[in-house]
């Protein structure tokens, strides 16, 4: 299940997301608008958007910029008419793929994301052929740092979780997705500092395919990552240590 996790951890080690942080700053300032949009602009009573705080001060993004993002989701400023849009597609090999999106022009990243596939391999699909390989389910993130990861095991399992995930960096935490905002309240008041927090379609089985194989079906989720806006891109890739070990010596 943490394929995607493994390679966002791997892009942060290699600081490429520090070398694009005007585009994370855009990002971020998606999330805190939308999260305010439909929950309010107090993050101590907006669960999401406590979240999307928390990682826009994680990436140093200036407070006026927060201020401002949250402004224009209450409505308090204007700003511009965003929607949010998960499409459906199949990478390189029968990969498929969930894109998030969040856009003022539907057409505009109609004709991004088909330049990617038609350039890289792979297509959209329609609703619904794709969806369905994959469960909504709560994610939780944590930087491992000096924590014992048998402590938070039993923490969020006390908590309610359905797994945890250690890893040597970061541990991961899923949830049903109706257990997510009472898991990760729990965490956080134990004084653990939650990196990601947010309801994630998980694929149901994940496909693992030959080394040059994987390797290509990455490169078209990196160009559709690249992508002003695209938000997130899940897949049902199985990436193999050898890959991950390749991809972080690179």
């Amino acid at each position: 299940m943490s394929g995607h996790s493994k390679w966002s951890t791997i892009k942060r080690k290699k600081g490429a997301e520090d070398a694009k942080r005007g585009k994370i700053f855009t990002r971020l300032a998606r999330d805190l608008m939308l999260a305010a949009r439909e929950g309010g602009g107090d993050p101590n009573s907006n669960p999401t958007l406590r979240t999307a705080f928390e990682k826009a001060r994680a990436a140093n993004m200036p407070k006026d910029n927060i201020e401002r993002a949250i402004k224009k989701g209450t409505g308090e400023l204007a700003g511009d008419e965003l929607e949010e849009i998960m499409y459906e597609a199949y990478a390189p090999h029968g990969i498929p793929v969930l894109i998030k999106c969040v856009t003022d022009n539907r057409n505009r990243i109609l004709a991004d994301l088909r330049k990617v596939f038609n350039r890289q391999g792979g297509n959209l699909a329609e609703a619904g052929a794709v969806a369905w390989m994959f469960s909504t389910k709560g994610y939780i993130e944590i930087e491992r740092d000096d924590h014992d990861p048998d402590e938070i095991f039993l923490l969020a399992v006390d908590a309610g979780a359905d797994d945890v995930d250690v890893g040597e960096e970061i541990i991961e935490i899923y949830t049903a997705a109706d257990m997510l905002h009472a898991v990760s309240t729990l965490l956080s008041d134990n004084g653990l500092s939650i990196q990601e927090a947010e309801l994630m379609p998980i694929p149901n089985n994940e496909i693992e395919l030959g080394h040059k194989e994987t390797l290509q079906v990455m490169g078209v989720i990196e160009s559709l990552e690249d992508l002003d806006d695209v938000q997130q891109v899940y897949s049902g890739l199985h990436i193999t240590d050898a890959v991950l070990a390749e991809l972080e010596a690179a």
